[in-house]
């Protein structure tokens, strides 16, 4: 089970004006996808500046490909 919330937004009087004019778009809905997706937005956000402060932390003493290699290889002597 979905849990809602409700929020109110404001707009002027002549947005809604023009808002009733497209009977055929379900506002609701375009606000709730759009609140969504600026969410996704900035969590991407914080996810780039938590990946460059750790690539700050391992600059060139660290390397994933590196690592990647010495797991394979260490994998294939237990054969």
């Amino acid at each position: 089970m979905i849990l809602l919330s409700i929020i109110s937004v404001r707009v002027s009087d002549d947005v809604k004006r023009k808002m009733r004019r497209f009977k055929n778009v379900n506002w609701a809905e375009y606000i709730r996808r759009a609140i969504e997706k600026k969410i996704r937005e900035e969590e991407m956000k914080i996810a780039c500046l938590i990946m460059d402060s750790l690539a700050e932390k391992t600059s060139g003493r660290w390397s994933g490909v590196d690592e990647i290699r010495k797991w394979r290889e260490r994998r294939g002597r237990r054969k």
